[in-house]
């Protein structure tokens, strides 16, 4: 097909498909038009075919025909498509220097990504020996400026002065594979072009860091460099793009429409609406209702404040859950995860510190220098993480979250970037016990390999227990049965999904609810009669801390926003009391004092423990005034006993490993 009669017949495409969203886009000001390919392939496969084949020539043709349209104002718009036929879609690592100079659609995740910069587009240069004015184009294949060879008038060949030069914005990121196609193999990753309206403040947060997106643009090469900075033979690709869309959904880009709006308002004026959305978390999961409610609540989450001295108080709930293997952790996380725009899913046996929270790569070919490259946590921000395995991550990954939980940032000062992150993010994570199955003799601290200060950052925990119990066992498999096989329709979410994720965005952005006066005596109430009992015990333990306090008040706050109220209610503050109740009653209720610890909740050591030990240190100060120093073994364990220190022996191997008592020779222990 000719030029001319391209033009032609791009012309009356858009004559007839997109004169009104021309006028539009010309009437608002904005730079690019946004063309659906599938209609190009209706009006004329062989244009389409075109495009997808010499795509560059194709594109500078259909921007000519923009100008030809009559329209009130002329200016130059740049042509987006989008909705791109199957075959252009590949994979980065199945590209070849076959697709070279076509127009490809590619699927990845944003990995890092430069600052947006000026660039030159075009430079006008004179002769210095006779005036005239050459105009050099400027490619994003060359890094450096590109000068005229010679003068066409005069063909002198120096002296050239610049006169004037074209800028536009650009910006250089590196996508990879996404996760699900890449099992077992290393993500192939390329780098995409940006330039001009597709760095717009809108499109730089799309494109930053972690961000899923579908790249559409033409394949190009640029010479490697060396060391020394010359060209080797093997080239480089890129992708210069022609269009960004966002596979996933932003809270603000969740369109509620007034239909849906009045669904959700109804919805929340529902007395049973913590059933109906609980029924909707993993309905193919049996059971956990609590466990469900309280992740419904973090959904949700409380509201953050900040004090007149500038003390940020977090509105976000973090939630842990241990549990024997087999109880559906991983499941329930993932599913979490998948219900929150920008939500985000680790295995703690994959994740590293920088993965987690930022970390700082050298890139000289194309970003130019250090860039700093955005972890989970970030990338998760003003939603949830749900990080399994939580205690298998090294010990040094797990310092990082001590900031980001409590604080809610990630500080990071590396190779001249110094910088401050925001990881206003929940968190939902799962540990396995250490003895495979949870034993609720034990403080959480003997059975997770999480340190004490981590676990206090938690507002609840949870633990799943599989005890066999056959009316139960029976029920279970029932479930199973019916949601896998017998009746998969039946298993459906009450609510739907996407509704399901808009009565959730629809919460967190409208609703701010206040503390009652009757809420909080009845928070207050449970807080004080907690700590009451712990004066009254006999051993001292310490029922509840005021970071519980702080849990329930978010809690309650949660659970007003799935209502849609303005203020916290006593039934709010009831919600929030059973949740509680029931995660202390599984880690911080001391079976052997009947009494609730939460020194025993949050890893440290329980009360009962800390007697016990107490007994020993002062058996030891009176067999010292026998036996000296060096105290024989078996005299200790049987004063010990005599004492009512009945595991007299794991009481020893603890104060070993606290460093109040060591082992001098076999058979004697010494106190430091």
């Amino acid at each position: 097909m000719r030029d001319r009669d391209l033009l032609d017949a791009l012309v009356d495409f858009l004559r007839k498909n997109y004169y009104k969203n021309l006028a539009d886009v010309i009437a608002k000001d904005e730079k690019a038009l946004q063309v659906d390919f599938s209609l190009i392939d209706k009006y004329s496969p062989d244009i389409a075919d075109l495009i997808l084949e010499k795509p560059e020539e194709t594109l500078k043709i259909f921007e000519e025909a923009v100008e030809q349209i009559d329209l009130p104002e002329k200016k130059k718009v740049k042509i987006r498509l989008f909705n791109l036929p199957e075959s252009s879609k590949i994979r980065i690592r199945n590209i070849r220097s076959e697709h070279l100079g076509k127009l490809l659609c590619v699927d990845g995740i944003v990995k890092r990504a430069s600052e947006i910069r000026p660039e030159v587009s075009e430079i006008v240069f004179q002769c210095g020996e006779c005036g005239e004015k050459i105009i050099v184009l400027q490619t994003e294949k060359e890094k450096t400026l590109v000068y005229p060879n010679m003068c066409d008038n005069c063909k002198s060949k120096r002296g050239f002065k610049v006169l004037e030069q074209k800028l536009y914005d650009a910006r250089w990121i590196a996508i990879e594979e996404p996760f699900e196609i890449t099992t077992g193999e290393r993500p192939s990753e390329i780098m995409v072009y940006l330039k001009e309206d597709l760095t717009s403040p809108k499109m730089q947060t799309k494109t930053d860091p972690g961000n899923r997106i579908k790249v559409i643009g033409v394949l190009k090469e640029v010479p490697r460099r060396t060391s020394k900075g010359g060209k080797t033979r093997q080239m480089e690709i890129l992708i210069d793009a022609n269009n960004i869309e966002s596979t996933q959904t932003e809270w603000e880009e969740l369109v509620i429409t007034p239909e849906e709006e009045k669904m959700i308002k109804e919805m929340a004026s529902d007395p049973k609406i913590y059933d109906k959305l609980v029924a909707s978390l993993a309905p193919s999961m049996y059971g956990l209702d609590v466990v469900k409610l309280a992740i419904v609540l973090q959904f949700f989450g409380g509201v953050a404040k900040v004090l007149k001295d500038d003390t940020r108080i977090r509105g976000d709930i973090h939630i842990l859950i241990v549990g024997d293997p087999a109880v559906g952790k991983s499941q329930l996380l993932k599913l979490a995860s998948q219900m929150m725009p920008r939500g985000k899913y680790v295995s703690g046996k994959g994740v590293t510190g920088a993965g987690l929270t930022a970390a700082v790569v050298r890139d000289e070919q194309f970003l130019g220098g250090w860039v700093l490259e955005a972890g989970a946590l970030v990338l998760a921000n003003n939603s949830l993480i749900g990080i399994d395995e939580f205690d298998k991550m090294e010990k040094s990954d797990q310092v990082a979250m001590h900031e980001a939980m409590s604080l809610q940032q990630i500080s990071i000062a590396k190779a001249s970037i110094v910088a401050t992150l925001p990881a206003r993010t929940a968190v939902l994570a799962g540990a396995n016990p250490k003895y495979s199955r949870f034993d609720p003799y034990m403080p959480i601290g003997d059975q997770v390999d999480i340190p004490e200060t981590l676990l206090s950052r938690f507002d609840v925990k949870f633990a799943l227990k599989d005890i066999p119990n056959p009316e139960v066992d029976e029920k279970m498999v029932d479930h199973v049965l019916k949601s896998r096989h017998f009746a998969e329709d039946a298993m459906k979410p009450l609510i739907d999904l996407d509704l399901f994720k808009k009565y959730v965005a629809y919460a967190r952005m409208h609703c701010k609810p206040i503390l009652t006066e009757g809420a909080a005596k009845k928070l207050k109430e449970f807080y004080l009669t907690m700590r009451g009992s712990s004066i009254s015990g006999e051993r001292q333990a310490v029922a509840i801390t005021m970071r519980q306090y702080e849990a329930l008040i978010r809690l309650a706050e949660a659970s007003a926003k799935v209502q849609l109220r303005e203020f916290v209610t006593e039934e709010d503050a009831d919600r929030a009391i059973e949740i509680m109740k029931y995660s202390l009653r599984q880690f911080g209720f001391d079976e052997k004092t009947g009494t609730f610890d939460i020194d025993k909740a949050e890893g440290g050591m329980s009360s009962s423990q800390r007697s016990k030990i107490k007994i020993i240190l002062d058996l030891i100060a009176e067999l010292e005034k026998t036996f000296g120093k060096n105290i024989p073994l078996d005299d200790l364990k049987k004063k010990a006993l005599e004492s009512g220190v009945d595991d007299v022996d794991q009481m020893i191997r603890k104060m070993k490993d606290e460093g109040v008592i060591f082992e001098p020779k076999h058979g004697f222990i010494q106190k430091i």
